[in-house]
């Protein structure tokens, strides 16, 4: 496995407490650029992992990056777009329509969840 779980941990501001503003934006684009070029399962398991070990922390954009970019390389999979949806929806309002159109394509993909 690569480095991605450390990347994604220290992408948790409370992982980095004591981290100045440049180490913390140093953390933030050494997760991006390991999400952007991982394996779609590798991305999910540790994803799925991080959020196990700490729901609230981490960050919206890094989850939002994160799924996002595991749907892309796996458009049919119903399942994961309703995860998707649903981490969404826990955030907040202001992604709630990208939430509900992943609920849809799931749903046109399998209508029994």
């Amino acid at each position: 496995m690569s480095d991605l779980p450390e990347r994604m941990r220290l992408a948790v501001p409370e992982y980095r407490i004591d981290a100045t503003a440049q180490e913390h934006m140093g953390a933030i684009l050494r997760f991006v650029e390991a999400v952007t070029f991982a394996e779609p399962d590798e991305l999910l398991v540790v994803l799925r992992q991080v959020i196990a070990e700490n729901w609230i922390g981490l960050p919206p954009y890094a989850r939002n990056l994160a799924y996002r970019l595991v749907c892309l390389q796996r458009p049919d999979d119903a399942a994961l777009l309703r995860e998707a949806a649903h981490d969404l929806l826990a955030f907040g309002p202001d992604r709630d329509e990208e939430a509900e159109e992943l609920l849809r394509r799931a749903d046109l993909l399998d209508p029994t969840p």
